[in-house]
């Protein structure tokens, strides 16, 4: 009905970049919100960033000022440009959105995840 679809992911080194993208398709009428998440090895999922209403965006304080969420609504795409990376940022991220769909029913999807990797 609705699919997420996470890509980007991959092998970094410290201190480089990564970007990843997040594609949504199916039967969709509205994206009424939607974020990343990411769950490390060992660890519960934690919110990464998000758009918590309209533009408005909120970050966990370990990747502020490193990572930067933006999204195509045109293209139903979202994005997370994550820069600087850190060792600690070695995790599964996921895809999160809240979708009404062309039938009227609103819930939360998740994508299936993508690997990021930050090792020296």
């Amino acid at each position: 009905q609705v699919q997420l679809v996470e890509s980007g992911g991959g092998l970094v080194q410290p201190g480089g970049s990564l970007r990843l993208s997040c594609a949504a398709s199916g039967s969709i009428f509205m994206i009424r919100a939607w974020g990343w998440y990411r769950q490390a090895p060992g660890k519960e999922r934690e919110l990464v960033a998000g758009f918590i209403s309209g533009d408005t965006t909120n970050y966990a304080d370990s990747v502020k000022g490193r990572f930067t969420i933006s999204r195509d609504g045109a293209k139903k795409t979202m994005y997370l440009q994550m820069n600087s990376l850190k060792l600690e940022d070695t995790a599964v991220y996921y895809c999160n959105a809240v979708v009404t769909t062309e039938r009227g029913s609103t819930s939360p999807y998740w994508g299936k995840g993508t690997l990021v990797t930050v090792s020296s």
